[in-house]
């Protein structure tokens, strides 16, 4: 039997858990290190991280089908300093699993309506899923990049899928409140 709603709560349970990684390594750079200027698409690990946490509200609010739209991005930079920062993602983390953990194939393939300030998409919700899990993995990449030019190794975010990944994910398994079965449902 096929279960549509599967690999998109998954993704959504790597997405935490990659967060989750990436931020705990964030706590552990010097002084002055989240705010240097780096080279990528945004000039600092905290803008990048930034624009990570606007735009998962922007689309997690579409995909719950509110009308936040632009306003996620009044602010590119609302918060200073990692801690608060991560709190912030962790929040939205937790709305975009729970999100994924009620669609099956008729939610999955609903239209959701996405204000865009000067025009409104309709896309199928699936579809606005895979784009956001792409952009999340697109700027994580960024970050890991940057932080091979501070003090902490950039962490491992890609063991938290598959069943031999069990080991590597136990750390952000626990960090999350989350269990193996919540992984390999």
């Amino acid at each position: 039997m096929s279960d549509s709603g599967r690999v998109f709560r998954k993704l959504a349970l790597n997405n935490a858990m990659a967060n989750w990684r990436l931020h705990a390594a964030m706590a552990k750079l010097q002084p002055g290190e989240f705010d240097a200027p780096r080279t990528g698409f945004f000039p600092s690990l905290k803008a990048t991280l930034n624009h990570i946490l606007v735009i998962d509200w922007f689309y997690v609010d579409a995909l719950e089908g509110g009308t936040l739209g632009p306003k996620a991005w009044e602010n590119e930079v609302p918060f200073d300093d990692p801690a608060t920062l991560y709190g912030a993602q962790r929040d939205v983390d937790r709305r975009l699993i729970d999100l994924c953990n009620t669609l099956g194939p008729v939610g999955l393939a609903q239209v959701i309506t996405v204000d865009r300030g000067s025009r409104v998409q309709h896309d199928r919700r699936d579809d606005v899923l895979s784009h956001l899990f792409q952009h999340q993995t697109h700027h994580r990449g960024q970050v890991h990049a940057m932080l091979a030019g501070t003090s902490v190794k950039p962490p491992q975010l890609d063991e938290f899928i598959v069943g031999d990944d069990a080991d590597n994910r136990l750390d952000a398994l626990k960090a999350l409140g989350l269990s193996e079965d919540d992984v390999m449902l």
